[in-house]
């Protein structure tokens, strides 16, 4: 093993990993702030840890002082997605990015492996900014369903725990998992537009409450207690009633009435 210091060397795989997590996280946010669909579901990711990092380099014949270049999910985040669908558009959106350069992908949807599993793998060089100036890092994306996701994570526990040698009637129960997620994948990509309509239409809603809600608390704080006590009862009688049109409605008087609010505030 080099004399490397391991922390240090693993301090720019970490910046990169939670900067990538933040930009694609703001996507989302953003993309829901548009009243966009956003494929993207959640984000998540790791630095690979040492032990893995040498195991990794052992199995694949990689001298340590290359680790840089031919180790090159050292920094990876996973992007969790609904549908298969939503993985493609996932897939160019990191395309378009400016700020990452796009090195090669790796689809194991289309080309799923014999286990069974089934990802897709975009490898990015990313450049972050360090103390001694841009250093480009290698990351890998990885873009997947829940149902992927899943089994993939089960997967990764058994060959631990078996080190990588699964027993044969392990990997036969695997692969038929693995065919029963692609098979709740596709199911649910053929009713997608109905759970797209009826996620957005609950989303409205919520967002039509908090507003509500924190346009009244705004009333209280220009200490308009009475006016925002008559709307609160009005909103807890909609809200019983389930009368969302009547909650749109209301929204938009207490937006008025917070309008008169500031207004009068000001002066």
């Amino acid at each position: 093993m080099d004399g490397r210091d391991w922390n240090k060397f693993l301090l720019p795989y970490q910046q990169a990993v939670e900067e990538l997590k933040i930009k694609y996280k703001g996507l989302r946010t953003e993309l829901k702030a548009r009243d966009e669909y956003a494929p993207i579901e959640f984000v998540t990711g790791r630095v690979k840890k040492i032990s893995s990092i040498l195991e990794k380099a052992k199995r694949l014949s990689v001298p340590l002082d290359q680790i840089e270049t031919g180790i090159e999910d050292i920094a990876g985040i996973r992007i969790m997605c609904q549908f298969v669908e939503d993985i493609h558009r996932v897939a160019d959106l990191v395309r378009m990015r400016k700020d990452m350069k796009v090195v090669y992908e790796k689809d194991y949807i289309t080309h799923y492996k014999d286990s069974g599993y089934r990802s897709y793998h975009i490898i990015v060089e990313y450049p972050i900014q360090t103390s001694i100036g841009s250093m480009p890092v290698l990351a890998e994306i990885q873009i997947r369903t829940l149902a992927m996701n899943f089994w993939a994570t089960i997967e990764h526990s058994l060959n631990y725990k078996y080190k990588e040698k699964l027993p044969e009637d392990v990997k036969e129960r695997l692969f038929r998992a693995a065919e029963a997620a692609a098979k709740l994948d596709e199911e649910m990509s053929k009713i997608r537009q109905e759970i797209v309509d009826a996620q957005q239409d609950f989303e409205g809603k919520s967002g039509i409450v908090r507003k509500v809600l924190n346009d009244i608390q705004g009333l209280y704080f220009f200490r308009r207690v009475r006016e925002a006590a008559q709307f609160q009862l009005r909103f807890n009688e909609l809200w019983e009633q389930e009368d969302i049109w009547g909650i749109t409605e209301l929204s938009g008087e207490v937006q008025e009435a917070l309008l008169r609010a500031r207004k009068g505030s000001a002066e």
